[in-house]
């Protein structure tokens, strides 16, 4: 596939919802075959036309995985690192978080987790603390959120 083509058909991509360059990079090794395309240069054009920006890719990723999905900061920023994101756009994206409706999210999560643990004292906080902290949640978090239950 030729050089403008490529890049035609992931300009339209990226103009649909966000990419990170890494996503990018595999569309295009995927789209280009055999060819000798630079990646790298399709990337830096998207970049330049403002097709890819890795600030606002990490902000709606943050966003999205926050509110829709219940990741706490840490899970998130484990999967911007994992998608090649460097450590500026990651702490961009957990900046745009929502902060009151990302603790209430986190409320909601961990009390549904919370009905549906059985056990007592110790080991419901144990079994909480699992889980929050696999949603991406500190522990300092959960057992704020822990304590405030258990004070009624």
């Amino acid at each position: 596939m030729q050089r403008e083509k490529i890049y035609s058909r992931l300009s339209k991509l990226c103009s649909v919802r966000e990419y990170c360059k890494a996503e990018i990079a595999r569309k295009v090794e995927l789209l280009k075959g055999d060819d000798a395309i630079d990646t790298q240069a399709i990337i830096s054009q998207l970049c330049r036309d403002k097709y890819i920006d890795e600030n606002r890719y990490a902000a709606a990723f943050a966003r999205d995985k926050s509110a829709l999905q219940g990741w706490g900061d840490a899970k998130i920023r484990i999967a911007l690192a994992r998608k090649g994101l460097d450590r500026d756009a990651i702490e961009y994206g957990l900046e745009q978080i929502d902060t009151e409706k990302a603790q209430a999210r986190m409320e909601s999560v961990l009390a549904a987790k919370l009905r549906t643990i059985k056990g007592e004292g110790q080991q419901v906080l144990a079994k909480l603390l699992r889980y929050g902290t696999s949603r991406g949640y500190s522990y300092n978090q959960i057992k704020a959120f822990y304590d405030n239950v258990r004070r009624g």
